[in-house]
This record gives C-alpha cells, sequence and structure tokens, in this order.
C-alpha cells in the first residue's frame, strides 16, 4: 500500500506505492528506484511488483521528530514488515492503534487504512523491508497452516485492523539473509519473478514459524516440576495397564499422586490428548489386535466396556477410517 507524507508546510507527497500493474496481466517484474528529498525528509525507495506481490525497501532520513503519514487509494495488502535499522512509532489515528517497531524486528499487519502520524529520531537512518501479499493471495497461502495465523486471517476477513502479534519479535538470521537475497537479485525475466515468488514465500515461512515458536514458549507449563510430570507419566501407565477397568478421573488423580485439575492439564501438556481421549485410543487399538486375531466383533465391543456394537463401530471408524467388519473381512 503507498503512504503519502504532508510536510511543515501541509503539502502532501507520495512515497513507494505500486508500478504499474496492468491488473497482473504481466507475468513479469516490474521494477522502480526513486530519490526523494524534501525539507522534512530525504528518502531512496526501491519497489518491486510481481503477480499477487509488491516489494518495497529503502533508507529514509527524516528532518522532523513528527510526520503526518496517510495511504493512498490502493487494492487491500497484507503486510510483512521489517525494521532492519533504526526505529519508530506508527499512530493510526483511524483505530487508535500503535505501530512501534526498534532496529532488527518483525510483524505481520493488515492495516487497511492508515491516516496518522510517524515519531522518529530527527537525522537518523530508518532502514525498512516490506512484502505485500495481496489478500486473496495470501489467505489461500496460509490456508490450514497452524493457529497462530488463524486468528489473524479471520481479522483480516471480516476487515478489522490487526498485527499477527502484540509484541514484533527478532529478526532471525534466515529472515536477514533472505531479504538480502531479495534486494541483491540480479535475475531478469521469468527468472527474476521465479527467485523472487520463492523468497517472498520462504519469508512468510519463516516469519509464521517464528510465531508459533514464540506461541509454544509462552504457553506457561502447569507442570512445575519433575515429580509432577512422573506422576502424570505414571498416570498414562496405569491406564494402560487396566484399559478394562479404568478408574475415574479423581481416583486416577489419586493413584497418580497428583491433584486431578494438574492430572487434566498435564496430561494434555504432554501427550497433546485427553485422559479419556488416550484411553480411548488404546482400547481401540487394542480392539484392531483383537479383529485381525479372529474374534468377533461383538466379543470385542464387550470386552472393551462398550455400551453397543454401533458405538464400538462409530468410534472404530472414526480413529482408523474404517469400520471393523471391513477389517475383519480383509
Amino acid at each position: 500500500m503507498g503512504m503519502a507524507l504532508c510536510d511543515a508546510q501541509g503539502k502532501w507527497t507520495e512515497i513507494g506505492g505500486l508500478p504499474v500493474y496492468a491488473d497482473q496481466l504481466l507475468p513479469l517484474v516490474t521494477e522502480r528506484r526513486e530519490k526523494y528529498s524534501f525539507p522534512s525528509f530525504d528518502a531512496e525507495i526501491v519497489q518491486m511488483a510481481l503477480p499477487n506481490i509488491f516489494i518495497v525497501f529503502g533508507d529514509m532520513r527524516l528532518k522532523s521528530q513528527r510526520l503526518r503519514f496517510r495511504s493512498t487509494d490502493e487494492p487491500d495488502f497484507v503486510e510483512l514488515h521489517f525494521s532492519l535499522a533504526g526505529g519508530g512509532l506508527m499512530e493510526n489515528h483511524i483505530n487508535g492503534h500503535i505501530h512501534q517497531f526498534k532496529a532488527m524486528q518483525h510483524n505481520l499487519i493488515y492495516s487497511p487504512e492508515f491516516d496518522g502520524t510517524g515519531n522518529y529520531k530527527p537525522n537518523e537512518p530508518y532502514q525498512f523491508f516490506e512484502i505485500h501479499f495481496r489478500i486473496a493471495y495470501f489467505l489461500e497461502l496460509v490456508k490450514d497452516t497452524g493457529n497462530v495465523l488463524s486468528a489473524f486471517c479471520e481479522n483480516i476477513q471480516k476487515n478489522h485492523f490487526s498485527d499477527l502479534s502484540d509484541c514484533n519479535l527478532k529478526m532471525t538470521f534466515a529472515m536477514q539473509q533472505c531479504i538480502r537475497e531479495i534486494m541483491s537479485c540480479n535475475f531478469s525475466g521469468g527468472l527474476k519473478m521465479i527467485f523472487l515468488q520463492a523468497k517472498c514465500m520462504e519469508l512468510l515461512s519463516l516469519q509464521a514459524q517464528s510465531f508459533e515458536q514464540h506461541a509454544k514458549k509462552s504457553v506457561k507449563s502447569v507442570l512445575k516440576t519433575a515429580y509432577e510430570t512422573d506422576c502424570i507419566h505414571h498416570a498414562r501407565e496405569y491406564l494402560t495397564k487396566n484399559m478394562h477397568t479404568p478408574p475415574s478421573l479423581s481416583e486416577l488423580a489419586k493413584i497418580a499422586g497428583i491433584n486431578e485439575f494438574k492430572l487434566k492439564n498435564g496430561f494434555k501438556e504432554l501427550f497433546d490428548t485427553t485422559v479419556f481421549g488416550y484411553l480411548s485410543d488404546i482400547k481401540l487399538i487394542e480392539a484392531k489386535e483383537q479383529l485381525l486375531s479372529g474374534i468377533p466383533i461383538k466379543v470385542i465391543s464387550e470386552n472393551l466396556s462398550y455400551s453397543s456394537v454401533q458405538h464400538f463401530s462409530t468410534a472404530f471408524s472414526k480413529k482408523f477410517g474404517i469400520s471393523p467388519g471391513k477389517v475383519k473381512m480383509n
């Protein structure tokens, strides 16, 4: 998305913006390099456009601490933002949201409109790198890629302003290397387009991976000691040995030597399933072995304490994607 800056005299100057796209009919890369020199700022901007993707990076040196910005009327994009050097704060007056970046930080941003102010240290260089994906293209790319991106995509579909995370993350070495390769790309024609597409996808993947890992680290463990972890493992072993006569949740907690809350949440944390989800799984695995050994379905259902053959068949089909009768026939 292009931006326009307002100087001290109230004059608006457009910075960046999409080069000629021809509605993506041309399959090659369009590139533009521009320099700006005004009383309030100097800038050198590089822009590259390819199907569904717009890349912009550059250096800015602002002579005023506070500048007015607004977005220009262009198609909606999701922005992969990387602050390479310097830093600043931008406040969107439309929704009151504040974007603050320090050097070597990154985030994903969806801001359908911007009209606000930027605060920077005057006469210090600010270097940035951005990749903008068209909305429909981005949503298709990240479909079914994880919980972190799913909430972000929901906001995009509702046209709600959103950052992928409330906190920016530190850029990794792999991200820095990928950005350097994009900025120094010397291919031409179709080969350049393929190279840039691949690198943009790589950078998106690196960001998604970074935020997924951050989310996992941010989740506090319910298990505080090695003893509590051992208790959960003991509970699982007891369930395995006593699947035919399983205890209640409160009984299992007493057997394991841990309270019921930590049993339920700790079990989910360690094994990514509930206590009774695990019990159901091991019973069905046992059922499959019995089917293969020739034991009748009705007998297996009764042995494993299912309320009916139908209940057993439904659970088995859901687990293995095949009915008990077909396993027996095979």
